[in-house]
């Protein structure tokens, strides 16, 4: 038997982070189900950083995670975390060009908004655009690649530096409520703990059915990404020889950006699932290439390798980070979406500070109750399990 603070249940980007905030202040256990932690959404994310991305508290949540990034990479002692790539929104039809309108309106005050760019420029800046089918266009200039797994690799690292212990290969097959806290049964082992985190993605509600904690009404939807074949690699030059800049239609009808010789393709798909170990469908696959290949004319017809993720959303499209008022000690820190890996600093210290009670950090302008399971407007009521 061991006692511990915190039982952290899943390996992925939300876990590892969360976990290594709360273990500054108290003992902290990582559980994973999987041999191998972050095999799921963390591993087959696009990993990119894009200021002005997702809803205002979203955004909030970016613009707030870019300075504490180079802050980890100093603290964690990680490598390089940011590759800079501008994001070209293009919008090829007049919904597109309505959609980039309403954004651009939306965000016109905002620190590292996407700026309004003429179609002349979008094809400027990204040449492998068919000539005449840009309407309108926005760049992100403050954008970049994200080093997802040196991320989370120095998340885990400064997790058991900071005395916080690890178990892959130890799946949560039972969570009850003893007196004041929780006892958790992970593999073969069983861990008492005053505080439980549910960071388990796509699994989170899982989990809650396993406490009798009511669920927060999560639903994984499946995301199809394709490395494809450029029959002409030199076309994939951008002004003065630099890469291209990532290419996404406002309405996330597809996205693209150059990897290599080759071009990582996405019909930006949301497929409602059951919490699985997503795969590709080659339909998807297949819309990917299409879309593609209709906005820049590059001749895609093979594809490398292909891969799916889950990113999962409550209705409201927000991450849920709190405990339901009936079930004290039992946290959520999920429903991330598209936004966990850019989002994980300043989430991450957000959610510790409501799991401890301890101040907000001054750099998120988010009230506590912001992403609480009960929030008002959510689209979630208390699903008791089934």
């Amino acid at each position: 038997m061991t006692n511990i603070d915190t039982v952290v249940v899943g390996g992925g980007i939300a876990g590892a982070s969360i976990a290594y905030e709360l273990a500054a202040s108290r003992s902290v256990l990582l559980v994973e189900g999987e041999t191998a932690l972050a095999r799921h959404s963390t591993a087959r994310s696009a990993a990119t950083y894009v200021p002005g991305h997702g809803a205002a508290p979203l955004r909030a949540l970016v613009a707030a995670s870019g300075p504490r990034f180079a802050r980890l990479e100093a603290e964690l002692d990680a490598p390089p975390l940011f590759s800079p790539r501008p994001v070209l929104h293009v919008a090829l039809d007049a919904d597109g060009e309505a959609q980039l309108a309403a954004e651009l309106a939306e965000q016109a005050a905002e620190p590292g908004a996407p700026v309004p760019i003429d179609p002349a420029e979008a094809q400027r800046r990204c040449p492998v655009l068919r000539p005449g089918t840009v309407r309108a266009a926005a760049v992100v200039e403050g954008a970049a690649d994200l080093d997802a797994e040196a991320l989370h690799q120095a998340y885990v690292r400064g997790l058991r530096g900071r005395g916080g212990a690890v178990r892959t290969g130890a799946p949560v097959i039972g969570l009850e409520r003893r007196g004041g806290g929780w006892r958790v049964r992970a593999g073969a082992e069983v861990v008492d703990a005053a505080e439980v985190v549910d960071a388990a993605g796509a699994w989170a509600d899982v989990v809650a059915g396993l406490a009798g904690v009511p669920r927060i009404g999560l639903t994984p939807y499946r995301r199809t990404i394709a490395l494809v074949r450029v029959p002409d690699p030199a076309r994939l030059r951008g002004p003065d020889g630099a890469g291209l800049p990532m290419v996404v239609e406002p309405l996330e009808r597809f996205y693209f950006k150059q990897e290599g010789d080759g071009l990582l393709v996405s019909p930006a798909d949301e497929t409602p699932v059951e919490p699985s170990d997503a795969r590709p469908d080659e339909l998807d696959v297949a819309t990917a290439l299409e879309r593609v290949e209709a906005a820049t004319g590059l001749g895609l017809r093979s594809v490398r390798t292909a891969w799916a993720g889950l990113r999962s959303f409550v209705p409201d499209r927000l991450p849920v980070v709190g405990a339901w008022p009936e079930h004290p000690g039992f946290w959520f820190c999920a429903g991330q979406g598209g936004s966990g890996i850019e989002t994980s600093p300043a989430l991450a210290a957000f959610a510790a500070a409501v799991v401890t009670g301890g101040p907000l950090p001054p750099d998120v302008p988010l009230e506590r109750e912001a992403f609480a399971p009960g929030r008002p407007g959510a689209g979630i009521a208390a699903k008791p399990r089934p």
